[in-house]
């Protein structure tokens, strides 16, 4: 049975993307190199992070943090699971601010957690990333995207590449200097060199489309 480590050595990431993309690689020295997310060196509970990245879903940072900070209030704990959101309703929920959606969504995932669908951090290492995605898209509100910032930020896994991203995509536009951002299957067949890193590919396109609208920081991720 293979593990997978979390993590992956970012110099080798940024020595072989470079050597196999002179587009990216003039990119790469522009910005230089990146760091490894610190999400890969600090543990943390499947469940709990899928239910806070469905509270964030559509919201600004801070509205989201707000509406997180009045729904621990509301259950007595900072721990986000099926027995600590059953000690309130939905309309305590409602009154948090959480929408409608995003209470079912909640009630969706504690009741996949009671039965065991949802792999703990022990299991993960142990499956590929693609059958962990597979394992958490029936979620209600959890999309495949989720599931890649969880692969991408938390656990360090090297090879993935969230195509439907809106920054990845114009930043894979920039670098091929093309007139409209690919789509995700061009976006994909683009990718092929990058592998097996397509993660620090990534990492590297979301700086390059926040050069392209002049930020002075790059954006934050959902699981930054």
């Amino acid at each position: 049975m293979v593990r997978h480590a979390r993590g992956f050595d970012v110099e080798s990431a940024f020595e072989h993307l470079a050597s196999r993309d002179r587009k990216l690689a003039a990119w790469m020295k522009r910005i230089g190199p990146i760091a490894a997310p610190p999400g890969w060196k600090k543990s943390f509970d499947p469940v709990d992070a899928l239910a806070r990245a469905i509270l964030f879903q559509q919201l600004s940072g801070k509205a989201a943090s707000t509406i997180v900070g009045r729904v621990e209030t509301a259950i007595g704990s900072v721990r986000l699971h099926a027995d600590t959101l059953a000690r309130v309703d939905d309309a305590a929920l409602r009154g948090c601010g959480v929408s409608g959606n995003k209470a079912l969504a909640l009630r969706d995932l504690a009741r996949r957690e009671l039965a065991g669908e949802i792999p703990s951090l022990r299991q993960m290492p142990y499956m590929h990333h693609d059958d962990i995605v597979q394992a958490l898209v029936p979620i209600r509100g959890i999309g495949r995207w989720t599931v890649e910032m969880m692969l991408m930020f938390r656990l360090g896994r090297p090879d993935v590449l969230p195509v439907d991203d809106l920054g990845v995509r114009k930043g894979a536009q920039r670098v091929d200097k093309l007139e409209q951002a690919p789509s995700a299957k061009e976006l994909q067949a683009r990718s092929e060199r990058w592998g097996p890193y397509r993660t620090y590919a990534a990492l590297y396109l979301w700086r390059i489309a926040d050069f392209a609208v002049a930020a002075k920081a790059p954006t934050n991720r959902s699981q930054d």
